[in-house]
């Protein structure tokens, strides 16, 4: 009976992340890609810059531009950036990268989009606090209350059952196990007890931590795949190229590669994409409507940057690492075969710590960001007297994670994650002019600004 139940939720999960929902959310972000000309590329300088400007005196929201966007890579930088690159080229070859790129060119539009129309849409709650996301501008833009209750919906699910708790907590338990011995009853109680302290002073303290965190593991980790490409620097051409080809061309089969096609390259490396910085999922607006800002158009440009760290950033120098150390030919897989990139790159050492410590701060800040987006979704559903129970909850899943091997939960986790996307995109869709719009006053805006200086 579990196998049978295990084999349909298998299917439900291929179909749901299949290539109807990853055309819809890249096909969204082409969309306002050419919409908003070119926006990702022309204004990424600006939005760049906007990381460090305090000009938002008297804005409304509860934590800086900055912190919003920690705390929503604190949830996109995950064990995706280490796992899920390797498992991508594990199954669709180098050409993978390619095509993960890509996700990110038109995801960058989306995340925009999406996170404007949380700014422009937040309300504030009965505690005094910002509450935004795809709940909202689905009920006070759209008028769809029933897509905005199912959203949060899964949301919640998601939060409870998928990536905010097990995955995670299983990643860091077991990667102290490994590399340091500690039994996993003494780093589960100790990670239960570190997110109690955190989560339980809400949005500022999850920010707080985020802020520390976040930068500081992007920097260690892409400062240990640089390392590597300046070891191997000569060959970094070569592994260009060959991710450029494979992209167009069927990866033979070499060592334990089995060799892919170009329809499997492109599926594995857009799903992987799509999944690694959540762009159209719906998840980042929630922290980008806590945002002090007076412009919502400004927020969606400060958001965007999240893909381009997380994907074109983080996930390139993972990918980049395994091609040219051969290691996505060997017979590892998964964090495995990153620690095999990094062991032939520099030592079996650092192989060995690298990923661990990665892996660790990745995860505990993913459970972090999670929480969060869990809690919105939650208290849009029961009101802010839910808040507590909904922190107590989460807690004690964390604590529980990792004792649990239940396969079928994160399937199921994963397929509720897909279907998030679902009453978002339509959310993107029919408010589509109101991103323009309010692109075309901002940009108009900035301009003038430009004028006057001259």
């Amino acid at each position: 009976m579990l196998d049978a139940l295990h084999t349909v939720l298998e299917t439900v999960d291929d179909w749901v992340w299949g290539p109807p929902l990853l055309i819809i959310l890249v096909g969204t972000g082409v969309y306002f890609t050419l919409r908003l000309g070119l926006l990702q590329i022309r204004y990424l300088p600006r939005a760049l810059a906007f990381l460090f400007t305090r000009d938002n005196t008297g804005a409304k929201g509860d934590i800086s531009s900055f912190a919003a966007l920690c705390t929503a890579l604190s949830a996109t930088i995950g064990t995706g950036n280490i796992v899920g690159v390797a498992t991508s080229i594990k199954t669709g070859g180098p050409g993978a990268l390619f095509w993960m790129w890509l996700a990110a060119f038109f995801g960058m539009a989306t995340k925009y989009a999406e996170c404007l129309l949380a700014v422009k849409y937040r309300r504030t709650d009965a505690k005094g606090q910002m509450a935004g996301g795809p709940m909202y501008y689905l009920e006070d833009g759209l008028g769809q209350r029933w897509l905005a209750r199912l959203f949060a919906f899964f949301g919640v699910a998601v939060a409870f059952f998928g990536i905010g708790t097990f995955p995670q907590v299983n990643a860091i338990t077991d990667a102290a196990a490994l590399s340091f011995g500690i039994p996993v009853s003494v780093s589960a109680t100790v990670l239960t007890l570190l997110v109690a302290m955190v989560i339980l002073g809400g949005i500022t303290s999850i920010a707080a931590v985020a802020t520390r965190i976040v930068p500081f593991m992007a920097l260690l980790y892409i400062g240990a795949c640089l390392l590597v490409l300046g070891n191997n620097i000569t060959a970094l051409p070569d592994a260009v190229a060959l991710v450029i080809r494979s992209a167009f061309t069927p990866t033979a089969a070499a060592g334990g590669f089995l060799g892919a096609t170009i329809m499997l390259a492109i599926q594995s490396g857009i799903a992987r994409g799509v999944f690694s910085n959540e762009a159209g999922l719906g998840s980042a607006p929630i922290a980008a409507a806590a945002a002090k800002t007076h412009s919502p158009a400004k927020q969606g440009m400060v958001a965007m940057t999240g893909t381009f760290f997380d994907t074109l950033i983080i996930c390139t120098m993972t990918g980049l690492t395994l091609v040219i150390t051969g290691a996505w030919q060997g017979e590892q897989a998964g964090a495995a075969m990153t620690s095999e990139a990094f062991a032939t790159g520099l030592s079996a050492f650092a192989g060995q710590y690298v990923v661990t410590i990665g892996l660790v701060f990745f995860a505990f800040t993913t459970i972090l960001g999670w929480s969060y987006y869990g809690e919105k979704c939650f208290t849009y559903l029961f009101g802010v007297r839910g808040v507590r129970i909904y922190r107590l909850i989460y807690i004690l899943l964390v604590g529980a994670g990792a004792f649990l091997t239940l396969d079928m939960i994160w399937i199921l986790a994963d397929i509720v994650n897909g279907l998030m996307a679902v009453p978002n995109l339509i959310g993107l869709i029919g408010l589509r002019h109101v991103v323009i719009a309010e692109t075309r006053v901002f940009l108009d805006g900035l301009r003038d600004e430009k004028t006057v200086s001259d």
